[in-house]
């Protein structure tokens, strides 16, 4: 069975690169910078060069040479998203546009104060949505799940050149303890959002046909947002052109405590949003469990 380690690309390194060139040349010399590093990752990272590839020509059905080519804009397009992301966390909110859809479900789940679960995917730049959240949460009801293994050096860098975010965390710890920090989150009347599309080896999975094949859903989030009588929303923030953002938000569709009625909303929601941003799918592992067979 595959899973996702924890771990994203990149090094402080990097980063500072994408810094400097962010603020002394502009974020789009900073794209022109990109375009050599997702070339280095296109050409040497093989291994997630065949799941992204698996990912367009299996799961897509793109023709062998378009889908080759849309790993090398895959990578270029993430790479962009984390361009954006540095930039933002370095202040430069105001550079981007951005239009919110749904936003009254949102306002809606916060003027009532009775809680709800949030369920996200590691598609679009999603990472940055905590910044977008803090306009619309005036009262930080919000609550991120989000995992520990990210590099710490690189987190304080971002911090230390940028305005440090004021969205609540709830990081996942190995000994379980995050599950007693969202039961005092919801127990608060709260909002937690989860991320849905990325399991650890060792943690509980549930299976649904996704893009055509049977794929592991993390099961956590789809049995806990199950079994509690508050609302269920997946949110997205897609990249679109010329530095503009979609933060796009759904009541989901599901039965109380049907945690597989839940997952299969999610992953028709899912296959909505990849069949409008097909470049925008930052799953670098074999997420079908396939390749290998």
């Amino acid at each position: 069975m595959s899973s996702w380690d924890g771990k994203s690309k990149g090094t402080l390194l990097g980063y500072k690169i994408f810094v400097f060139c962010i603020k002394k040349l502009g974020i789009k010399t900073a794209y022109l910078v990109l375009f050599f590093v997702a070339t280095y990752y296109f050409l040497f990272l093989k291994e997630s060069n065949r799941c992204v590839f698996y990912y367009f020509h299996n799961r897509l059905g793109y023709p062998y040479f378009k889908a080759k080519a849309h790993v090398f804009k895959n990578y270029f397009t993430f790479g962009q998203t984390l361009i954006d992301k540095t930039a933002i966390s370095a202040g430069m909110l105001n550079r981007f546009t951005y239009e919110c859809e749904g936003v009254e479900i949102l306002h809606d789940l916060l003027e009532k104060k009775k809680g709800g679960v949030l369920i996200s995917a590691h598609i679009g730049n999603f990472e940055i949505a905590e910044y977008f959240f803090e306009e619309i949460d005036l009262d930080c009801q919000i609550n991120l799940v989000t995992t520990d293994q990210e590099r710490h050096v690189i987190k304080e860098y971002l911090e230390s050149v940028g305005k440090k975010s004021t969205i609540k965390f709830v990081i996942v710890k190995e000994d379980m303890s995050h599950i007693y920090r969202i039961n005092e989150v919801l127990a608060n009347n709260e909002l937690i959002c989860f991320t849905g599309d990325r399991y650890f080896e060792g943690v509980k999975s549930m299976k649904e046909i996704f893009l055509g094949k049977e794929a592991n859903f993390p099961a956590g989030p789809f049995l806990l947002a199950s079994r509690l009588r508050v609302p269920v929303a997946f949110v997205y923030v897609m990249k679109e052109d010329n530095m503009h953002y979609h933060l796009s938000t759904e009541l989901a569709e599901s039965k109380h405590r049907d945690a597989q009625a839940l997952l299969h909303s999610y992953v028709k929601s899912l296959e909505r949003k990849l069949e409008q941003y097909p470049l925008q799918w930052f799953n670098y592992f074999d997420f079908w469990d396939d390749l290998k067979k």
